[in-house]
């Protein structure tokens, strides 16, 4: 099995280049994609820090490259933006895809537990797996230098992974994250199935209990959480988060935004400012 990345797919934007990759990961036992963003190089030596975007249910590593816009800034600043996928795929388990909200399209950046989900290991394909390939295939990137943000459960992924390796990233931000899954359908969902019925399991993938764990944050976490977002009450519970990080002291900057969806036309309107909350984080 091929495991290094061969190029799909390339298109020149903002002077730089959105390049797609497949390759085979031996953590999630199957061939997966993910997209680069590279921004147009200063010197031929040079190298760009990375910024990892997690995406929601039902996405790919698509729907970021296509909708958000983030080129430009990433352009601009000199970030390599770095898309994978939601989940493994292609594995044909039973009952993978009978739901939008489990399964395929939807890995919660977690690493399963029960023996059906086996394959389900999100979490050490983004902290290890993927950036291993990254350094060891792409002289261009400069992967100790990285910062993480996400959409929805791209967002609960990328701050629980941010909290639980504050040595390997330098920031975080996200849109309309699942900041409390142990509380809302989503989370319970798919953590049952994932995860088992243990509750101390499940508070391991929470980015409000977590905080009160990992608080040693010193750069401003950043939310941007639409106000008209159809899901903010039942699944989003987007105060619980702040309340925790108020508790133990960590910066956050939770920012409501009136009239927004839960949308990519949300996260398009918004994404320079939180390219820009990476880049002075990543000191550029």
């Amino acid at each position: 099995m091929e495991t290094k990345p061969s190029e799909i797919s390339s298109s020149k934007m903002f002077g730089g280049y959105n390049r797609r990759y497949k390759h085979f990961s031996p953590t999630l036992g199957c061939s997966m994609n993910f997209h680069i963003y590279f921004p147009p190089p200063p010197s031929p030596s040079h190298k760009f820090p990375v910024l990892y975007w997690l995406s929601g249910l039902t996405c790919t590593d698509e729907n970021f490259i296509a909708k958000s816009g983030a080129q430009r800034a990433a352009s601009n600043e000199g970030i390599a933006l770095i898309v994978p996928d939601t989940s493994p795929r292609g594995l044909n388990v039973e009952g993978e895809a009978d739901s939008w909200d489990f399964g395929v399209g939807a890995g919660f950046y977690l690493n399963a537990t029960q023996e059906k989900w086996k394959n389900w290991r999100m979490y050490d394909y983004i902290v290890k797996e993927l950036p291993k390939l990254l350094a060891e295939n792409f002289p261009q990137l400069d992967t100790a230098k990285a910062s993480i943000f996400g959409h929805s459960m791209g967002g609960h992924g990328a701050l629980t992974i941010y909290l639980k390796n504050l040595d390997k990233y330098k920031s975080v931000s996200a849109f309309a994250p699942i900041v409390n899954p142990i509380n809302c359908a989503w989370g319970q969902k798919a953590f049952t199935n994932y995860l088992g019925e243990s509750k101390a399991d499940w508070e391991e993938y929470d980015a409000t209990c977590l905080v009160a764990k990992f608080h040693d944050v010193s750069t401003t976490i950043l939310i941007d959480q639409g106000e008209d977002d159809k899901f903010l009450h039942d699944e989003l519970l987007p105060n619980k988060f702040p309340e925790a990080c108020k508790k133990h002291g960590v910066p956050v900057l939770l920012r409501f935004q009136p009239g927004y969806d839960h949308s990519y036309f949300f996260i398009a309107t918004f994404i320079d400012d939180h390219i820009l909350h990476h880049a002075k984080a990543l000191n550029l």
